[in-house]
This record gives structure tokens, sequence and C-alpha cells, in this order.
């Protein structure tokens, strides 16, 4: 099984592809976890990495592309994978199929922009030990402090509201016409094209997972 799982920031991609993840016995290949892998690292990659994220751009077709190929040609990737975050564009889309990255299934997680928006500017870390708050749904104990250490909790520079309507404002501008583009494809009905399903995301968790498990015929 290939999937790709499309969506604003904020959408629920990474959690729902655990689930999948686990339900087909196929690794997630996350982006976002092969970036975050190169920031940490700090290399020269790593640091303009960094640079791109924090001012809510897209990190480039180049960089994104040789990420995935090397990550897809691992032989855990032999008998299907998810994709986390890739592709963004309708190029990168396009780089897949001409290197034979054939897919199953494309799925989009849908939830309007107001409440991404809620959503990723109420979240609040620890930045020691990487727990994570949300002013609404998973609030500390004491304002703004840490629940084990007390320590000062801090909003993240991708949750300042102002990068996440640029981050959104990219989204649109260059992510959406994949819809159309898998759209497209499904119509086809030609071999080795994906199949596009929409998943709402407004609600639970479970919710979701339900919705997506049912989609996918499970």
């Amino acid at each position: 099984m290939r999937l790709v799982l499309l969506g604003c920031p904020g959408v629920g991609k990474g959690t729902q592809a655990t689930f999948l993840k686990e339900k087909y016995g196929i690794p997630q290949v996350s982006t976002g976890d092969m970036l975050r892998t190169a920031i940490k690292a700090g290399t020269p990659l790593g640091l303009a990495v960094k640079q791109i994220m924090d001012e809510g751009r897209l990190v480039s077709d180049d960089i994104m592309i040789a990420l995935v190929k090397a990550r897809v040609s691992e032989p855990d990737c032999v008998n299907g994978f998810l994709l986390d975050g890739f592709p963004r564009t309708i190029p990168q889309a396009e780089a897949l199929h001409d290197n034979h990255v054939h897919l199953d299934f494309v799925v989009e997680i849908r939830v309007p922009d107001a409440e991404l928006i809620k959503r990723l500017s109420g979240r609040r870390i620890h930045l020691a030990s990487g727990r994570v708050y949300h002013l609404e749904h998973n609030p500390p104990k004491v304002d703004n402090k840490d629940d084990l250490t007390g320590e000062d909790l801090i909003q993240r520079q991708d949750d300042h509201e102002e990068t996440i309507r640029k981050r959104l404002a990219v989204y649109h501008q260059q992510t959406e016409p994949l819809v159309n583009y898998y759209i497209q494809q499904a119509e086809d009905e030609s071999d080795h094209l994906p199949r596009y399903i929409r998943i709402d995301g407004i609600g639970t968790v479970e919710e979701v997972k339900k919705r997506m498990l049912t989609a996918l015929g499970f």
C-alpha cells in the first residue's frame, strides 16, 4: 500500500499517518521528521532549512525530492510506504511519477483555516522535554508553566498567528493545486494512478481515523 496525505499545516496528518502506518504495516516517510533531523544536526542544510521554516516558507523542491527519493529507496519501503508532507507541489508530484514511485491512494484531510489558526496558535511547548500543551484542549495546570518542572513554556515561531497565516497562504497557493491534479489523475483510471479521497478533519482524532479507514475500505 502506497499512500500520500495532503492537508494544511495543523490538520492532523502526522497523527493519522501513525494509524495508517500501523494498519498497513508500512513505514511513515515524514518529510517533517527528515527536516527536523537535519535542523537538529546543525548542518549547513539544516540551518538553511530552519530559516526557511521559521519564515513560514516551503523548502525547495530540489531538497525535498532528494530526501524523499533516497528514503523510499530503502529496503523497508519495498512493500509500501506512507508519505507525510510530500508532495507539496505539482512539480514534486510529477517527479514522483517520473521516478516510477507509484501511489495507490491520495488522502486529503480538510479543515477550515479559522480552525487551523485556533489549533496552532494555542500550542505551547516545554523546550527541554518537548512536552506539548494547548491553551484550550490541553492547558498546563499553571498558566504558561510546565506541569512537571514549573519552567516556562514557549510558543514556537511556527505557531505565531502571523506565521501560521503565511504558511496557510503558501499552502493554498502552492499545494492546493495538487487536489485538482490528483482528481484528474483519478478520473483517468489508468494503471498506476492513485485514487483520490477527501476526509473531513473536524472532530476527535478517533472520528477522523474512522472516516479515513472507512474511505479506504475498512
